[in-house]
């Protein structure tokens, strides 16, 4: 992992910190294709070459999420819109366990776009 991508991790401040790290081994145990690099700042994690999702926070929230592109294709009732067009999230409480099952679906279903 790039430096500033383990810098992006080291500034967070706990319970974040844990959360995102706990969030990047999730997903990229998801697939042996699923890689990660920063782009505009925030860590983002790409299926093949294909950008599948990222980190940032809600500002209304106080929360991370994981964004997933092409989230407008998937229905899955955690996932929010919100004002984005083409972006779903999905909100983490880094103080609960992480819904690891819900994280998983919609991984598959996300890295399901770009196989098809």
């Amino acid at each position: 992992m790039e430096k500033s991508l383990d810098n992006f991790y080291l500034q967070q401040t706990e319970p974040n910190a844990s959360c995102l790290l706990a969030l990047r081994d999730i997903i990229l145990a998801q697939n042996k294709y699923i890689t990660t690099s920063l782009k505009y700042g925030m860590p983002f994690f790409s299926y093949k070459g294909k950008m599948l999702c990222y980190f940032w926070f809600h500002k209304k929230h106080k929360k991370p999420y994981i964004g997933i592109m092409g989230g407008i294709h998937l229905n899955h009732p955690e996932l929010l819109i919100e004002k984005r067009s083409y972006i779903k999230i999905l909100l983490i409480d880094p103080n609960k366990d992480l819904p690891i099952k819900t994280i998983k679906s919609i991984l598959n279903a996300a890295i399901k776009l770009h196989k098809d």
